[in-house]
């Protein structure tokens, strides 16, 4: 804050030596000359024309007509002679367009005055303002006509001094503009260096928003015509509202990095980020729809912009305490003091002279250097943060490591109680843990002599009925068989000694009796059915020896269509009468896995959808068991559809929760699809599940051809 209040007061130092350091121009009205001017919107009258018609009086030497590119005629006439040697007309203006200075004698005499440069006569025209050297004498009603066009804001001060003076002032002016030059360029390096240090994005900003400020200044005063661009090129033409936009936008954005405007306040984050949108608009608007609108737009946004600038720095300094806000806040007032000191200069109400013309700059570089302070206050601002906040952490951490001393005594002691009750418990709990594993294993046993159980007694039933089959024909087999014994022993018992012909008729006379054509017949049939009942029950056991493998822990590969054919026989005594099983076996490779583990699988589902179809409600008068195998991509896929119940999306998430069934209770454990899962898991294999309320259930198994 010391350096703030020096700053400021060394500011205010400065206005008061105006009148110690710079001599003031002299005006005008000192010669004795009338001032007049006449305004030409559409730049067409002659010199005759315009002195035709009449003028009207100006009470000061500074022609300040705003934003306007009239043409204006300024006319001074001379009401005593001026005898002074070596005069010189001077327009204080760089950004003129068009100037021309003619001189009308009494005797109505016009000459036309060429600019004249004191430093140089091999260029006349001097870019830093207009000078005419004024002819000597100028008698009395002697006209002094001067034709002024400027580019944007018509703002031309008009003296008259001799050489020497001129010359002193623009030593005076290069020296200041030199000195603001220099301080901007310090400033642009050391926050450059810090930005590349540091990389803050409020110094890019900052340095950014000196450049554009420098350039402004550079480009009203003259010195880039002079130095770096032709006075009437395209860059000349729009450097000013161009530069000034460009300023205003950086030192927008500056604003919001520094002051932190999203965290300390959100309205005027918003309003200084639609503050540059409109300043990027603008910059169109320049190039689009030319400079006066986007000039008068450029003041508006400026003026805003300064406004919520000191709101803004208010606010996060006065109500969130954030102390490097105050150096923003007074390099604001400064500028802004400046600026009003600066434009009262062009109205007449503060002296115009080598002083007052470059307040701005003055307070620009004030606001610079300020500016630059607030940065580093910023830093040590948070470093004080961070040191205040390392020292609390660090007292905490101490107050921590005494609490935690008091506190090991006790937490000892309790750690000791807790560790013998937490050994008496782990006991417990590994008791606990080996009855769950006996249980669990109970329970998979129960579920597998369960399905033992429905198997055997499936197995049961399909072998007892061939066995029933050949056991009914045997008897009417043995009777046939003894007809034919009795007719072979009617032929061994004859006697050819005696009536043989009649032992033949009683023979055939018994073979009528017993119709041996029938006895053959039937004996044929018998024997079929008794060799059906055969191959039959072959079937079955061949079924159940595929089935119930003695070796299915090993790997192996076998042909999973052998797995399933070998259960739908197993189980065709449980299929109701309306179910039609459809078989499509694709061509499979053999597959590498656990045989017994696999049909367990196969047994599991194919039992479950025949259950599900047999609890069906609603039943049709056909329903289906679709069986599907195929081999794609180096997997075989096993598909077993069925038209049952179908189960819900909550039910379809649960069904391989070990002991979740939606059976009734003592129907079932709950362990068939959690072992159906568990082994298909173990073979690196995938099942998938489609099922819909109503149309029924689809299990897809996929297995790799080689699990390895």
């Amino acid at each position: 804050m010391k350096k703030i209040i020096f700053i400021l007061f060394s500011f205010l130092a400065l206005l008061n030596l105006e009148g110690y350091c710079y001599q003031k121009n002299d005006d005008l009205k000192s010669y004795g000359l009338n001032i007049s001017y006449l305004k030409d919107e559409n730049h067409n009258f002659s010199v005759n024309q315009a002195l035709k018609l009449p003028f009207t009086k100006y009470e000061s030497d500074i022609f300040n007509f705003g934003v306007d590119q009239s043409t204006y005629w300024i006319k001074l006439t001379a009401k005593r002679a001026i005898k002074k040697q070596n005069l010189v007309l001077w327009i204080d203006q760089s950004r003129l367009l068009e100037s021309y200075l003619l001189i009308k004698s009494k005797n109505s005499q016009i000459n036309t005055i060429p600019t004249f440069n004191p430093f140089s006569s091999s260029k006349p025209d001097y870019t830093q303002g207009k000078i005419y050297k004024l002819p000597n004498p100028i008698n009395i009603d002697d006209i002094i006509l001067l034709k002024l066009r400027s580019k944007e804001v018509f703002l031309a001060p008009v003296s008259i001094v001799d050489e020497r003076t001129l010359i002193e002032s623009f030593s005076v002016r290069g020296i200041v503009f030199g000195f603001y030059s220099g301080i901007m360029s310090i400033m642009f390096v050391y926050n450059l260096f810090l930005y590349i240090i540091i990389r803050d994005r409020s110094y890019l900003f900052y340095i950014f928003y000196i450049f554009f400020t420098w350039s402004t200044q550079v480009s009203i005063q003259g010195y880039s015509s002079k130095y770096f661009w032709d006075q009437f090129s395209f860059i000349d033409d729009y450097s000013i509202i161009l530069f000034s936009n460009l300023a205003l936008l950086f030192a927008s954005l500056f604003t919001i990095s520094f002051l932190n405007t999203k965290a300390f306040s959100k309205t005027a984050h918003n309003l200084i980020t639609l503050l540059c949108w409109l300043t990027i608009i603008n910059i169109v608007i320049l190039f689009a729809f030319g400079k006066n609108i986007s000039f008068l737009i450029m003041q508006i946004l400026t003026v805003s912009g300064t406004i919520l600038a000191l709101s803004a720095a208010n606010f996060v300094y006065f109500k969130k305490h954030f102390k490097p806000a105050g150096y923003y806040l007074v390099a604001w007032s400064i500028l802004l003091l400046g600026a009003i000191l600066f434009i009262l200069k062009d109205y007449d109400i503060i002296p115009y002279n080598n002083f007052t013309i470059y307040l701005l700059q003055i307070a620009s570089a004030v606001e610079v250097t300020l500016l630059s302070f607030a940065l580093a206050d910023k830093i040590n601002f948070f470093k004080k943060e961070n040191e205040v906040a390392q020292v609390q952490a660090l007292n905490a951490s101490l107050e921590n490591q005494k609490l935690i001393r008091e506190q090991n005594i006790v937490l000892e002691q309790k750690v000791k109680e807790r560790t013998e009750e937490l050994e008496t418990t782990n006991s417990t709990l590994n008791i606990t843990l080996t009855n769950l594993k006996d249980t669990q294993s109970q329970l998979v046993d129960s579920e597998k002599m369960a399905a033992l159980g429905q198997l055997t007694a499936g197995i049961a039933h399909e072998i007892n009925n061939p066995i029933n089959f050949v056991t009914s024909n045997i008897k009417p087999l043995e009777l046939d068989i003894n007809d034919l014994k009795e007719i072979i022993s009617r032929y061994e018992e004859i006697d050819f000694d005696g009536d043989v012909k009649a032992q033949i008729e009683e023979i055939e006379g018994f073979k009528k009796q017993i119709d041996l054509g029938f006895v053959n017949n039937e004996i044929s049939s018998l024997l079929s059915g008794i060799s059906e009942g055969a191959k039959r029950t072959a079937e079955i056991i061949r079924s159940l020896r595929n089935f119930s493998r003695v070796d299915e822990t090993d790997m192996k590969p076998i042909d999973l269509n052998e797995g399933l054919h070998s259960t739908l026989v197993l189980v065709k005594n449980s299929m109701p009468d309306n179910l039609t099983v459809i078989k499509d076996l694709g061509n499979l490779p053999k597959v590498e896995c656990q045989p017994g583990k696999i049909n367990q699988v196969f047994m599991n589902l194919v039992s479950n959808a025949i259950q599900a179809i047999k609890t069906k409600s609603d039943q049709r008068e056909e329903e289906f068991l679709t069986i599907k195998s195929w081999y794609i991509d180096q997997q075989v896929k096993i598909s077993i559809k069925d038209t049952g119940t179908g189960m819900s999306e909550e039910t379809k998430h649960r069904i391989f929760e070990p002991f979740f069934t939606t059976k009734d209770i003592g129907e079932g454990t709950g362990l068939g699809l959690s072992i159906v899962f568990s082994i298909i898991e173990k073979h690196k294999g995938h099942i998938e599940v489609n099922s819909k309320i109503g149309d029924g259930t689809e299990f897809i198994i996929t297995l790799n051809v080689n699990p390895n």
